[in-house]
C-alpha cells in the first residue's frame, strides 16, 4: 500500500469552493473526464448536511509500467481505456467542512485508488482564522491485489498435493517463498507508479478548480457554464476527445457487422 498526501489553500469562501467543486467538469485540466452523473442527493433532515453520490466517466492513458503486466486485450491501441469512479460527498455549512470521497470502479484487481478530500472553512477554524478562505487536504490511497486470484488458486491445488508432496516439502517452501517474493515486487511497483502519476493529477485538480473559482468570480454561473461550454466544443473538436471515442466507437460497430 502507498499514501500520497497534499496541501493547499483557496482564496475564497467555503460556499464558493463547494459550489465550483460540483460544477469543475468540464476544465481546460480535465480533458479526460467524459461524462458526469448524479446518482443520489439528499439532505439529511437530522443534521443539515448534503449527501451527494455522482459518477464520472474519465478516459485515460495506462502507464507503460502498468500496462507491461496487463494481457494486451485488456485496453485499447496505445493503452487508452475508460473507467468509471464513484464520489461520495457531505458538506456540513453549518460547521464548515465537506469531506468527499472517489474510487475507482474498474481495474481495482490491478490498483485500487481512494483519493479522500477534507475542505475546511478558514474563518470558522480556531487557528489561525481568515475571512474568504478554505483549505483543502487531499489524501489518496494506493492498493494492488494484482496476482491474488492467482495465488490463491496456486495455494489450494498446492494444498490438494500437499500428502502426496511430502519428500519435497523443502523444495515446495523455497518455490513459494520466491512466488511471493515475486508478486509482491510487482504489486509494490504498481502502487508506486500510481502514487507518482496522482502527485501530477491533485495538481492538476486544484489548477482546475481554480479555473472554475475564477469563472465564477468573474462571471457568476452564466461565467462558469460558458465556460464549460468552450471546454467541451474543445473536447468535441476535429482533435478532440469525443472525435476519439467516437472514431473508436465506428471502429468496434464495424468489426462487429464484418464479423
Amino acid at each position: 500500500m502507498k499514501i500520497y498526501s497534499s496541501s493547499t489553500e483557496y482564496n475564497y469562501s467555503f460556499p464558493t469552493v463547494t459550489l465550483a467543486y460540483f460544477l469543475r467538469y468540464p476544465n481546460p485540466y480535465s480533458t479526460h473526464v467524459m461524462s458526469t452523473d448524479v446518482l443520489d442527493r439528499h439532505l439529511d433532515p437530522l443534521t443539515n448536511r448534503l449527501h451527494t453520490v455522482r459518477l464520472h466517466l474519465k478516459r485515460s492513458k495506462v502507464p507503460a509500467g502498468i500496462l507491461a503486466f496487463l494481457p494486451k486485450d485488456w485496453v485499447g491501441p496505445g493503452g487508452k481505456n475508460s473507467s468509471f469512479v464513484l464520489e461520495k460527498t457531505t458538506v456540513d455549512v453549518k460547521e464548515g467542512w465537506m469531506k468527499t470521497e472517489s474510487r475507482n470502479m474498474e481495474w481495482t484487481g490491478v490498483l485500487s485508488v481512494v483519493e479522500q478530500q477534507l475542505y475546511k472553512d478558514m474563518s470558522v477554524a480556531e487557528i489561525g482564522a481568515r475571512d474568504k478562505a478554505t483549505a483543502c487536504k487531499t489524501t489518496v490511497t494506493f492498493v494492488s491485489r494484482f496476482g491474488e486470484k492467482i495465488r490463491r488458486r496456486r495455494k489450494m491445488r498446492a494444498e490438494a498435493r500437499e500428502q502426496d508432496a511430502a519428500n519435497d516439502d523443502d523444495t515446495t517452501e523455497k518455490q513459494g517463498f520466491f512466488a511471493r517474493l515475486k508478486n509482491a515486487s510487482v504489486q509494490s511497483t504498481i502502487e508506486l507508479l500510481g502514487q507518482k502519476r496522482s502527485a501530477q493529477s491533485v495538481t492538476n485538480g486544484a489548477e482546475g478548480m481554480r479555473v472554475v473559482l475564477s469563472r465564477l468570480r468573474e462571471g457568476g454561473i452564466r461565467g462558469v457554464l460558458d465556460g464549460m461550454r468552450h471546454d467541451r466544443m474543445t473536447l468535441m473538436g476535429d482533435d478532440g476527445l469525443w472525435q476519439d471515442v467516437w472514431r473508436q466507437g465506428q471502429s468496434e460497430s464495424s468489426k462487429k457487422d464484418s464479423d
